[in-house]
């Protein structure tokens, strides 16, 4: 059965809600998947955060809904849903903030109705009945009033505790890198009462920004990059430099106590089948430690490895080459030869720097980029969610989070597309400068700009801070072309151009995440679990079938046991509450059926 929902004239948007709401609810109650598919849009996406699914999907149209609702309604057993403020009405569309409950936990919503039904549909969860986080009303006392012997401290009951770990005492979840992903996750699996360990290579938490080259400062702003629980102080700056980021998590990790073990390598992880549990085997400051956790975590970051070229020549070359994560910064190169290869982020922040120290500095461009200029970017693209004038307006960060996981990434760049079109008019001056010195620029695919490349493929653009005048006045030279081969003191292009160098600069991105999976795990498990990251948009490096989220990231794999976790500061924090719950109920014996687990279509 399907129906329509059918706005009488003059109903107002709370009515409309209140009757979707009503007419959801019964059919849910009657568990009839089809009635209920029918109070949405023929064109209609339900995105769902592990709330029904114990995934991160999204279904499409009438029939997705009612596959999702068929396979999953028993046993999820929704109901109770609820406004939880006035709802809204903008250009036809009416737009609705949800509470709900399901059989083992609480969620949260968001429904965007047309007059034919729900055209997008946010399901998520945010805590487990029975397992829910000390904070507010039930934070903890944090001292037991009263007079006993052999009190316990809190100082003497952490120190026991991470002298037991991985020692008397096997945590349920190891979490493999110690940046800012797997440092909100350890947050978060503390708060929840999860046994864990992150593991880290660096000496002290934050070094992962402290080893980068000292010119680098966040491009996403502070409303932008909160921590969970905690968020900056009100006069952070606006964009953080490397070393302030590096303080504040290490600030960070000490005071929600998480299990940070730094000097600490992964050596290697099997995962044994019959007994549902991993051997990790670390190298902690020169002693071996074997952990058996039930959960692995790779949090390495979602670029993956380093992805350093292989050119004729490069044994031959008599100057410096490194990867620009490798890259110390500018002070060691004034009045040298620099060849940067390479034209996105990295590229231009160290091109900038160099430049600023007296360097020759040429940039070679291989493919197209994107650029957009921060101001331009900060104002007409993030504004209305992540700044100070959003703050004003009520904008928290969780609602913001939660606008911005609410539009189905099928529709994702139709939203995008008119931004990039007004930042194009606005800088039009710039980008014709640009272009004029040879600079290969586009806007994506299909003009979507910034942040769709970002999700389909995390690569092919530069957040311009300055560098982009340098290469339009001709300040950092520009070269196009592929690097045929390297000679004694120079690079040599595929049309015979050479450029002579002291030092080349890899800024040649990363490789898929899986690549860590296979380091540390085996080629076999990363051809298991496949690609990690992008959508399958059938763009340029992130190849069809359209797979509707991001693969692999923050939910369940086809290796039972290995998660992924990562991205920018915003996803980190965002994600890693849903990847903790899927964590959380695996660790307290809750079932959680996975519905719609990734096919893996692509190795690397």
């Amino acid at each position: 059965m399907t129906q329509t929902l059918e706005p009488a004239s003059g109903t107002t948007a709370r009515e409309r809600v209140d009757t979707w709401l009503a007419d959801f609810e019964a059919a849910l109650a009657a568990r009839d998947a089809e009635r209920a598919a029918g109070l949405f849009a023929t064109t209609s996406f339900w995105r769902d955060l592990i709330a029904f699914t114990w995934n991160i999907t999204t279904v499409e149209g009438r029939e997705g809904v009612a596959e999702l609702l068929r396979t999953t309604l028993e046993r999820t057993d929704p109901r109770g849903f609820r406004t939880t403020e006035e709802p809204t009405e903008a250009g036809g569309v009416v737009e609705a903030w949800l509470e709900f409950e399901t059989a083992v936990g609480r969620g949260r919503g968001h429904l965007r109705l047309v007059e034919e039904g729900a055209w997008t549909f946010l399901t998520t969860l945010y805590e487990l009945k029975g397992h829910e986080e000390p904070q507010g009303e039930q934070r903890p006392m944090g001292v037991e009033h009263g007079a006993r012997r052999d009190r316990i401290t809190w100082k003497e009951t952490r120190e026991a505790e991470q002298a037991e770990m991985g020692r008397t005492t096997e945590p349920y979840v190891v979490v493999v890198g110690g940046g800012q992903g797997g440092i909100a996750l350890g947050a978060r699996l503390r708060q929840l009462g999860i046994p864990h360990v992150v593991v880290d290579r660096h000496p002290r938490p934050g070094d992962q920004w402290r080893s980068r080259y000292k010119s680098l400062c966040l491009h996403d702003p502070v409303w932008y990059d909160h921590l969970p629980y905690i968020d900056f102080p009100k006069n952070w700056p606006v964009f953080s430099p490397k070393d302030k980021i590096g303080d504040w998590l290490e600030m960070y990790t000490k005071v929600m106590e998480i299990n940070y073990w730094s000097s600490t390598t992964a050596t290697s992880a099997s995962y044994d089948e019959a007994a549902g549990e991993w051997t990790v085997v670390l190298d902690r400051a020169g002693e071996q430690v074997v952990l058996h956790p039930k959960q692995l975590v790779l949090a390495t970051g979602m670029s993956g490895k380093a992805n350093v070229p292989t050119i004729p020549g490069q044994d031959r070359f008599r100057g410096e080459q490194h990867h620009s994560s490798q890259h110390p910064g500018p002070d060691a190169y004034a009045g040298k030869r620099v060849v940067v290869i390479g034209s996105n982020n990295s590229a231009h922040d160290i091109c900038a720097a160099l430049w600023e120290h007296g360097t020759d500095v040429t940039m070679v461009q291989r493919s197209s980029t994107h650029i957009v200029k921060s101001d331009s970017l900060m104002e007409l693209g993030l504004a209305d969610l992540y700044s100070e004038r959003a703050v004003a307006s009520g904008i928290t960060t969780q609602k913001a989070d939660m606008i911005f996981a609410s539009l189905p990434y099928r529709i994702m760049h139709e939203f995008q597309k008119p931004i990039y079109d007004a930042i194009r008019e606005r800088d039009a001056d710039f980008y014709e400068r640009l272009e004029k010195a040879g600079f290969w620029l586009d806007f994506g695919d299909d003009e979507s700009g910034l942040f769709m490349k970002y999700l389909r493929r995390g690569s092919g653009y530069y957040i311009d801070v300055g560098a982009g005048d340098l290469v339009a006045n001709g300040d950092i030279k520009l070269v196009r072309g592929t690097v045929r081969e390297l000679t004694e003191d120079a690079v040599v292009l595929d049309d015979g151009t050479e450029l002579p160098a002291d030092l080349v600069v890899y800024a040649t991105g990363y490789g898929s995440m899986n690549g860590w999976a296979a380091d540390l795990i085996g080629q076999e498990v990363a051809d298991k679990v496949g690609k990690v990251w992008g959508l399958g948009s059938a763009t340029t490096k992130d190849p069809g079938p359209w797979e509707g989220e991001q693969r692999n990231m923050w939910k369940p794999t086809q290796q039972e046991g290995l998660w992924f976790h990562g991205g920018n500061l915003h996803q980190s924090r965002h994600y890693s509450l849903y990847l903790a719950l899927q964590l959380k109920a695996r660790h307290e014996g809750i079932p959680t059926p996975v519905y719609g687990l990734q096919e893996v279509h692509h190795l690397s």
